[in-house]
């Protein structure tokens, strides 16, 4: 093998043709623009179902919120008495049930229940019972109680 130095004339470049520059055809933009109507319609179902679930959140947080306000207020009420009341929002998506009631411990013994018959104090189960519209427009339930101690025959 002959060794060619630089200066060899032989040793020019040969110009290529030019490759004539095309766009893409018709069948690869069809393509693109069915994977980008995929990946937007999955963007689309993906940001309504975020939207849903916000709401969702708003509606359980709003009916949380009058659950504790309404049980709070009814715990705090001295001296407690039986009964209760009820009411619901100014536009009508929550109601609002709160009972106040004697306490009885399940499996309670009946000789303690006679014992505590005698004291001036009892136990008192407060709670309250919302009932609202979801953001699927169904209605759902969220209910809180606690316990409170208070005077047995309040005058």
């Amino acid at each position: 093998m002959a060794h060619r130095s630089r200066g060899d004339p032989r040793l020019t470049a040969v110009p290529v043709p030019a490759r004539r520059h095309r766009g893409f055809s018709l069948i690869e933009v069809l393509a693109a623009f069915v994977i980008l109507a995929l990946v937007a319609t999955a963007l689309f179902n993906l940001f309504a179902i975020s939207l849903n679930n916000v709401a969702a959140a708003d509606e359980w947080s709003r009916a949380l919120e009058t659950a504790e306000s309404h049980l709070e207020a009814a715990a705090a009420a001295q001296p407690l008495k039986d009964g209760s009341d009820r009411g619901e929002s100014r536009d009508g998506r929550i109601r609002w049930v709160t009972t106040v009631a004697p306490y009885v411990p399940p499996g309670g013994d009946a000789d303690l229940e006679r014992a505590t018959e005698t004291l001036a104090l009892r136990l008192f189960r407060i709670s309250v019972e919302v009932v609202y519209v979801g953001g699927d427009g169904k209605s759902r339930t969220l209910a809180l109680a606690t316990v409170r101690l208070g005077p047995k025959n309040p005058t």
